[in-house]
């Protein structure tokens, strides 16, 4: 993650930053996600929390009739041995027949038959009616048991789900943790840059002040038109240094991820590394060698306070205090000072302050 950090300064180490800001305010849209997310994470534990209470009420409910039914078929059972008692104590004396014979004539007879038929009837409704609380106490129990495991599958997929929230609370704290070390190596690398700049801006300062000794001439007129002679005379018509194609553009930048603003003073041409560069005018070199931010640099002095900047240079083919002439191969392409790939930095300058250098350059077909 830091090597793409690295390349996306890198891609903007030759611009000269007007200002580094980064932006303070989160996302809009971001935080009214993390309201909804927060929403949307409190609504599901609300109808976690319904279900496992409407699980657990239910269970309560079914423990309480699995208690009556228990207590009931208890008495139940209680009854039938007494009658199983009875019954065995009737069969070890011959069963009913005895009691029949015994009857001195037909009318006690059909006593002891009907008292008979009416204990039979009132054994049978007491066996069906322990059959029928057996069976409802095991529906409440079965019952139970599923309730059981229902709350259970919400316990598991609660704790389930709590455990990939946690872990996606962590991957959000670890990309956050990765976020800020970026965004504080981002900005330590503009100030690096941005110190850079004003290096070279006072470095061309001090050359001009230094070619205007040598040449005797006097201090720079105040800003206003360039004049039209020599290099003046040829805005949007000077050949471009090198075979390639824009890939950064002059004027102000922002970073997108960041919104660090800067300002870029020349532009990125995009070539094969060892493509030729040339110079764009007639003129003299005052400057060759490496520059912080910007790898091996070669400046031009085209007279009238004009200059040319031509940085990542690969291998330096002119020396200081040589005369070029226009089209005249000074260096190859290069990536020094920059991991973005072979690429020329060119820059226009007229009394030491940027020009759009696409302004000057020949429009290309």
């Amino acid at each position: 993650m830091r090597t793409g950090v690295v390349v996306a300064l890198l891609l903007t180490a030759t611009t000269l930053p007007a200002f580094a800001q980064s932006a303070k305010r989160d996302d809009p849209l971001q935080s009214e996600r993390r309201k909804l997310e927060q929403t949307q994470k409190q609504l599901r534990e609300q109808r976690e929390k319904a279900a496992e209470a409407r699980r657990k009420d239910e269970i309560r409910g079914l423990r309480g009739e699995i208690s009556k039914l228990e207590t009931s078929r208890g008495g139940q059972q209680e009854a039938l041995a007494r009658r199983l008692r009875t019954l065995y104590k009737i069969h070890a004396q011959g069963a009913a027949l005895p009691l029949i014979l015994t009857g001195a004539d037909s009318v006690a007879r059909g006593a002891v038959v009907r008292h008979l038929g009416s204990l039979a009837s009132l054994d049978a409704r007491v066996i069906r009616e322990y059959r029928v609380t057996s069976d409802n106490l095991a529906d409440r129990k079965e019952r139970e048991e599923t309730r059981q495991d229902e709350l259970a599958t919400l316990r598991a997929e609660a704790k389930r789900e709590q455990a990939e929230v946690d872990r996606d609370a962590a991957r959000r704290r670890i990309l956050l943790t990765r976020v800020r070390d970026e965004r504080a190596y981002h900005e330590r690398m503009v100030g690096e840059l941005t110190e850079a700049s004003r290096r070279l801006e006072t470095f061309i300062r001090d050359l001009q002040a230094k070619q205007r000794r040598l040449a005797k001439v006097p201090p720079a007129r105040p800003p206003g038109d360039a004049p039209s002679v020599g290099f003046g005379e040829l805005r949007g018509r000077l050949p471009w240094p090198t075979d390639g194609r824009v890939v950064s553009a002059f004027g102000p930048q922002v970073h997108p991820r960041f919104g660090t603003k800067t300002f870029r003073n020349g532009v990125d041409i995009e070539a094969a590394g060892g493509m030729d560069v040339a110079a764009v005018y007639a003129g003299h070199v005052v400057y060759t060698g490496w520059f912080k931010g910007y790898g091996n640099l070669i400046i031009l002095d085209h007279g009238n306070e004009y200059y040319t900047l031509y940085a990542h240079v690969a291998e330096i083919l002119v020396k200081e205090g040589d005369d070029v002439r226009q089209a005249q191969r000074i260096g190859t392409v290069g990536d020094t000072g920059s991991l973005a790939g072979p690429r020329l930095y060119f820059e226009v300058r007229y009394q030491g302050k940027p020009q759009d250098p696409e302004h000057w350059l020949r429009q290309r077909g």
